[in-house]
């Protein structure tokens, strides 16, 4: 059954307290973390020295903005333009694309994204507003395009680091049970299951589930 946001409620007082909570925690996490992001940047840069430590990706966010989202980069320089060419072997139904073998990935890339470990830059993009710890994944615009009114529903939030998709199964999920997931934390989302989530993902970071 198919579930959609209850636009009635107002959550005034939660989006304040959240967005103090993002910024504290995100500027406490980029100072904790300063030791792992300068490992991980080497490691990236030895493994491929052809092009940038970071990946800097155009994604659609809050009411469908457009924002670039930051991440380390795990695949080879060109893997933007490579993606044409493996469109057809996409392993997840909907409006997106996963690929559990995907030749473009480096080999710092995939430990990375086993771990989670790519998305750390992410920080910046909760500091500057553009993203929650919290929230929906944000999708490509080439995602977007295809998405019906419904699916927009999941971008009424912010988008997040993390998320209901990512401790609910990840790359295990298709798309229409991600955007049910994300319904459904929209309908109950809270400090206290934000939290819940931030858990849950610190646990997966250590005991990975389907990231890929």
């Amino acid at each position: 059954m198919k579930v959609n946001v209850d636009y009635s409620k107002s959550h005034l007082a939660y989006n304040i307290i959240k967005r103090l909570f993002d910024i504290i925690a995100s500027l406490i996490g980029i100072i904790v973390l300063s030791w792992l992001f300068l490992i991980l940047i080497i490691l990236i840069k030895v493994d491929d020295s052809k092009g940038s430590v970071f990946y800097y990706q155009n994604r659609v966010g809050l009411n469908g903005k457009k924002f670039r989202m930051y991440k380390f980069r795990s695949m080879v320089s060109n893997a933007d333009q490579l993606l044409k060419e493996l469109q057809d072997k996409n392993e997840v139904t909907g409006a997106m694309f996963k690929l559990k073998n995907d030749p473009r990935i480096t080999k710092v890339g995939r430990f990375i994204r086993k771990y989670s470990l790519d998305e750390l830059p992410q920080l910046l993009n909760v500091i500057q507003g553009s993203m929650s710890l919290v929230g929906p994944r944000p999708p490509l615009e080439s995602e977007y395009a295809q998405y019906t009114d419904y699916d927009k529903q999941r971008l009424i939030v912010r988008p997040g680091c993390t998320g209901a998709w990512q401790v609910g199964g990840r790359n295990d999920v298709g798309f229409d049970e991600m955007v049910q997931l994300d319904l459904n934390y929209i309908n109950h989302r809270s400090l206290f299951l934000d939290l819940k989530i931030i858990f849950q993902t610190v646990m997966i970071m250590i005991k990975p589930n389907g990231a890929y």
